[in-house]
Formats: structure tokens, C-alpha cells, sequence
């Protein structure tokens, strides 16, 4: 059996990420697995949260084919060249004129999570087999922050 000492270490940090498409699946699991780790927790959570809102964070599969198919899904749910009252600058005086018409990136936001909570066992991530955490970008390409913190007992 473990011995794990009374203290709740903490440790938060921010990632910094460069996309490169308009919606992009950015893999986060190694980066996540490091933090993870570099943290001293043993046992705890790992929270990630995106710090905007026409982004996500998902955890599900690697595979190509599959992120075609996330795509095309996003794309059916909110389609570009869609009228959007978002995207209505006219009805939105709080606004600058500058501002990206990206009612379709909110939209297909709605379907995504804000944030994760991963479990870290023994020092690593929890996650299954085929699991992967990415960072969904959906109004692209962009420079977009992350906030990690990394909860629970040390060893």
C-alpha cells in the first residue's frame, strides 16, 4: 500500500500554442504527460481548461480518419457562409470594427468542452488505451492560451 503525505501540493502553469488551420485537433497527451509528472503529485486530478471561447478540449482518439470525420461533423452543425446574429457588427455597438465574423466557431463550440479533468495515478495520466487529450481550435489560426493545474498528494 502507498504512503501518501498529508500535503496538497498544487502546481499551475499556461500553455502557450501556436494553430495553423482554421479547425485544428492540436494533441496535448505528451506535453500533459510531462506537466503530469514534473508536478510531484502522485495521486490527483489534472484540470485543463482552454481560455477562450471558440476553442475546445477533447479527449478521444488519434486516429486521422476520425478527425476528418470531427471535422465534417463541425461543419454540418455550423456551416460557414451561414448568416449568424453573432456576426451582425451593426447590432453589436459594444464592438470593434475589426472583429472576427466567427459566429460558426461559437457554434461549434457548444459542442465541446471548456475544460477536462484527468485523473493522475502514481505520477502519470490516466487515460485508455486509445485515449488522447487535444486542444480543438474552431477560429483559426490564432495564438490561444491553456491553464493547467495539477492538484492532490505527493508520494
Amino acid at each position: 500500500m502507498d504512503t501518501l503525505s498529508l500535503v496538497r501540493p498544487t502546481h499551475h502553469t499556461q500553455l502557450r500554442l501556436t494553430t495553423t488551420a482554421a479547425t485544428e485537433f492540436m494533441d496535448l497527451t505528451d506535453r500533459l504527460e510531462r506537466l503530469a509528472a514534473e508536478s510531484g503529485i502522485h495521486t490527483g486530478l489534472l484540470n485543463v481548461q482552454t481560455l477562450h471561447t471558440t476553442t475546445g478540449i477533447l479527449v478521444n482518439e488519434a486516429e486521422p480518419r476520425l478527425h476528418d470525420d470531427f471535422h465534417a461533423t463541425l461543419a454540418r452543425l455550423a456551416p460557414l457562409g451561414v448568416a449568424y446574429r453573432h456576426d451582425d457588427l451593426a447590432r453589436r455597438p459594444d464592438i470593434g470594427p475589426d472583429e472576427p465574423r466567427n459566429g460558426h466557431a461559437h457554434c461549434r463550440a457548444l459542442v465541446l468542452q471548456a475544460s477536462v479533468c484527468l485523473h493522475v495515478v502514481r505520477g502519470r495520466l490516466q487515460l485508455g488505451r486509445w485515449q488522447r487529450v487535444f486542444f480543438v481550435e474552431l477560429d483559426g489560426p490564432r495564438e490561444r492560451e491553456v491553464s493547467i493545474v495539477a492538484l492532490g498528494a505527493a508520494r
